[in-house]
């Protein structure tokens, strides 16, 4: 079993060599390599590998499908960046800032296309990874609308928070472990243990995102510092705040729903750490965590073979960026 950090410098160099977005015209297909090639700790393509790596030797298909899977992550980022009108991603400028918003569009379009691409390369379990695959995709455009559903609300309860991260980020790091796991030739109850792993490790790491995109260091994260906030997101920092501030706060903090200033951050932050709402964030990170080992540890293989799988939600969440 190989670490995290050696699959995914495999991955990398699979990702180089690949000669995806080699096309013409170049002003279509340079912004995706662009993209691609600002990084990122490729965690969804890498999870994909161990997933296989859990179950058997790595294979050639093993690398397609985390192709597939790297590709579509971006394609989402692309076109979240649009909608959240984000002007950094990795620390440089996003698709659309950089190119414009016809370039962020049709980059996003075509990386999808080639994740299908890629897919169509499998015949190891390729029914089952493609349901998956297509499954995933649908539930994380679901997240995706939700998040942008609730920005008018002001009665966004906890749970549909929860359940809205669920389908827009952590329903992707399950299905790489799983997609892997079935490429690799586990059971199917095998394979649900460790969705069920990703799931809920995938929550927990949304939910530190959101204690870092609020508390974070903007140098660190390579993004900018407090976006949630100054684009209105009903993060679960917001909504616990909401719920333990007194009237008189929480009319303050709903005060700022929707206005500009750089006044809004500062102010904001202080009623989040007023309210408690930054310790609960981290005390439900820790809750979640607690979930995913314990599903870990149902998956029917070796201790030894999980190894790295530990090491790394270890690693996902204690980051600092």
């Amino acid at each position: 079993m190989h670490r995290f950090s050696e699959l995914a410098a495999q991955f990398e160099a699979h990702l180089s060599q690949s000669g995806i977005c080699s096309g013409q015209p170049d002003t279509l297909y340079e912004p995706c390599r662009y993209l691609l090639s600002l990084g990122g700790k490729r965690i969804r393509p890498t999870l994909c590998l161990m997933g296989a790596e859990l179950f058997d030797a790595l294979s050639e298909e093993a690398f397609h499908a985390a192709l597939a899977i790297e590709l579509f992550h971006n394609f989402t980022l692309v076109h979240d960046d649009i909608m959240d009108k984000a002007p950094l991603r990795r620390g440089r400028p996003t698709i659309h800032a950089r190119n414009g918003l016809t370039a962020g569009i049709l980059c996003g379009d075509l990386l999808c296309i080639e994740a299908y691409s890629q897919l169509s390369k499998l015949s190891n379990a390729l029914p089952q990874v493609l349901r998956m695959f297509n499954q995933t995709a649908a539930e994380v455009c679901e997240g995706q609308q939700l998040d942008m559903d609730f920005e008018p609300r002001q009665d966004v309860r906890v749970e549909e928070y929860i359940r809205m991260i669920e389908l827009k980020t952590s329903v992707l790091l399950a299905a790489s472990l799983k997609m892997g796991a079935l490429i690799g030739g586990a059971t199917g109850q095998a394979a649900d243990k460790l969705y069920t792993f990703g799931r809920t490790l995938g929550i927990a790491f949304q939910l530190q995102d959101d204690y870092l995109d609020a508390f974070g260091d903007s140098d660190k994260l390579g993004k900018q510092t407090g976006g949630d906030i100054l684009a209105d997101k009903k993060t679960f920092l917001h909504l616990k705040a909401m719920e333990h501030l007194d009237e008189k706060d929480r009319q303050t903090l709903m005060r700022w729903q929707g206005r500009e200033g750089a006044e809004k951050l500062p102010h904001t932050l202080e009623l989040f750490r007023k309210s408690g709402a930054d310790e609960r964030c981290r005390e439900a990170v820790a809750a979640y965590s607690q979930r995913a080992f314990d599903a870990l540890e149902e998956v029917a293989v070796l201790s030894k073979r999980k190894h790295a799988l530990k090491e790394l939600a270890e690693m996902l969440l204690l980051r600092e960026a």
